[in-house]
């Protein structure tokens, strides 16, 4: 963009926010010289659906699989962390048999990522009164944590699902909105340790459906965060399905809990934010209320076509999987058929749950990869610009290696540090029944771990990774993040039944990192949904602060980039929310970069020393 288009382009923004608060006003005037008014450039023009792409990093590569890969361990007993999440035995309902999530979160500020765990009751507790207590694990920054559930007051929000992280007040601090089977609760962070119960006061109380993944974003761009939540199945405690009773209760020829099949879908809702403190219902008037009553379980914003504009991915159990683009004025249109990730390659529906998103290419795109049920297989769009996708499972390899697992929380993620995202994937069946020698099935599994090819494809190394990842448990919520601030990602997995699980990369070959937390002046305080992009000789990697995903979870909001034999970066490019754009030249590598809108890096630190308590 030159300058004359660059100062219309102001002109019309600023025109268009005449009404708008101070905050968006803000988030448009503050132009230095290393920002711009423009955001990503707009994708390639894409062939048509029909005729697949292929991208110039498909060529023949050699099998990385030969290559050492650290190794996966479990560290969960050495954290100090005791927590272990309700489960009935049987699991005869199916509100007993998807709840799970794990959040992380630095709600105090201090730059280390916090743990928050959801738990659940069992219909039985419920019927009686009894409930479970979720928790809040405080990071000690010597690789342990220590439980702060009580003092900060979030151990009872309710039958709790998932959680994810935004700051819906503008104030800098992260707050927690835990979905619930009966709605949602909004924990506002009052930035000393403890949070407060924001639900009615923000106008959430009035949503008593069974909530499931939900996402913060700010859709209509005025720099407050909006909320999105998904909605699974309309189930009652006073109106239980029986058991077993008929043919949508019944699996493999073996009687299980009945639904989502059988039962009637809620529709999702998209909460406004009013930049008070409160948020109103605008799902209709938007065009994302759901009226086929879809079970929904994931959603994400991203900007899926780079057009500088949010879009919203909403996952569909058994149903077709919502991509509603934005026009950056309030409203969007469905594009699941359109863009080929509504359903599969050949047109069927799929037990969509969790969400990963990851430019694994290197195109600048974020592509997207499902999980699903054991009877299909892990569901991979290839993102090839202008809201198309192609569906790559059976060629990348992912379908061989997803099919047969029950998955959940899935992320890309490069363990690694080599610069190439990995996928990795956690899994667990929900039926107790498939403990049965006659299905060839089991109802605790392992996770999977593909190897980035670098050429498309993905290879199951998930053997070579450790005995840890091989352990069979049944696995649902998952994040991602830096917990020790040294430079290697941790995978925290939320179990449906007993302890979590937090694995540790060790060993394999060293490698380089950066890191960026990125923090909003006024406007969208967490950076949610800003890029960065970053360049380390012919290579370009591309990641985004994204609220939510995975499933029912919340990865580190800071945006970690491996890059292997590269002391230091020439060039990071980071595009705010607002579409300005700051560039940071020759950052040295292995540090934690804070990055303000408008001012560059404001701090940086060294990875933490090595802690002979850890691997």
């Amino acid at each position: 963009m030159n300058l004359s288009s660059g100062s219309r382009y102001l002109k019309s923004r600023i025109a268009g926010l005449r009404s708008a608060p101070l905050c968006a006003i803000f988030c448009v005037l503050v132009v230095g010289s290393t920002l711009t008014a423009t955001g990503f450039a707009q994708a390639p023009h894409a062939p048509a659906r029909q005729r697949k792409t292929t991208p110039a990093a498909e060529k023949q590569q050699p099998d990385r699989s030969s290559i050492p890969y650290p190794e996966l361990v479990d560290i969960t007993a050495s954290t100090g962390i005791q927590f272990n999440h309700v489960s009935s035995s049987d699991q005869k309902f199916i509100v007993e048999s998807m709840s799970g999530g794990v959040a992380l979160i630095d709600y105090d500020r201090d730059g280390w990522p916090d743990i928050y765990f959801t738990n659940a009751q069992s219909v039985e507790m419920a019927l009686h009164g009894v409930k479970a207590r979720s928790a809040l694990y405080h990071n000690n920054h010597d690789g342990t944590f220590t439980d702060v559930t009580d003092k900060a007051g979030v151990g009872y929000p309710c039958w709790a699902m998932g959680a994810s992280v935004g700051d819906y007040n503008n104030d800098g601090w992260p707050d927690l909105l835990v979905t619930c089977f009966g709605g949602v609760v909004l924990y506002r962070n009052n930035g000393d340790g403890t949070f407060s119960d924001a639900t009615k006061a923000a106008g959430l109380a009035g949503d008593t459906q069974w909530a499931t993944g939900a996402a913060f974003g700010d859709y209509d761009g005025d720099g407050w965060a909006d909320l999105f939540v998904a909605h699974y199945v309309d189930f009652r405690l006073d109106d239980l399905p029986q058991f077993g009773s008929s043919t949508t209760c019944k699996y493999m020829g073996i009687d299980v809990q009945c639904g989502p099949r059988g039962l009637q879908g809620s529709p999702d809702t998209l909460y406004h934010n009013n930049r008070d403190g409160t948020f109103t219902d605008v799902s209709k008037k938007a065009g994302v209320d759901d009226p086929e009553h879809r079970f929904g379980l994931t959603a994400v914003w991203s900007d899926f076509d780079n057009d500088g504009k949010l879009d919203l991915l909403v996952t569909n159990d058994g149903q077709p999987n919502y991509l509603y683009q934005g026009n950056g004025r309030g409203t969007f249109e469905d594009a699941g058929f359109t863009s080929g990730v509504g359903l599969s390659e050949d047109g069927a529906r799929q037990a969509n749950m969790g969400i990963a998103l990851g430019d694994y290419l290197h195109t600048g795109r974020m592509s997207i990869l499902i999980s699903h049920f054991d009877n299909e297989y892990a569901a991979f769009y290839r993102n090839d610009g202008n809201m198309i996708f192609s569906d790559v499972s059976l060629p990348s390899g992912v379908a061989r290696a997803t099919k047969g697992y029950v998955g959940w929380g899935d992320a890309f993620v490069d363990f690694t540090n080599d610069g190439w995202q990995d996928f990795f994937l956690v899994n667990g069946h929900v039926y107790p029944q498939m403990d049965n020698p006659l299905l060839h099935a089991t109802y605790r599994q392992p996770k999977l771990l593909l190897l980035n090819q670098r050429d498309g494809k993905f290879k199951d190394i998930s053997t070579q990774a450790g005995p840890a990842i091989q352990i069979p448990q049944v696995s649902r919520g998952m994040a991602i993040g830096d917990l020790f601030n040294d430079g290697r990602l941790e995978a925290v997995i939320e179990n449906l039944a007993g302890s979590p699980m937090i694995l540790r990369p060790e060993g394999g070959l060293l490698h380089h990192w950066i890191s960026f937390q990125l923090e909003g002046v006024q406007c969208n305080r967490l950076a949610l949904n800003a890029r960065v992009q970053v360049t380390t000789g012919s290579m370009t990697q591309t990641g985004e602060v994204i609220s939510g995903g995975s499933y029912l979870s919340q990865n580190d909001l800071r945006l970690h980039f491996g890059l292997g034999d590269h002391s230091r970066i020439e060039k990071a490019r980071v595009v705010w929310p607002d579409g300005k754009i700051e560039i940071l030249n020759n950052l040295v590598a292995d540090r934690f970069y804070v990055v303000r809108e408008g001012n560059g890096v404001i701090s940086l630190q060294p990875s933490a020393p090595r802690n002979p308590k850890l691997p």
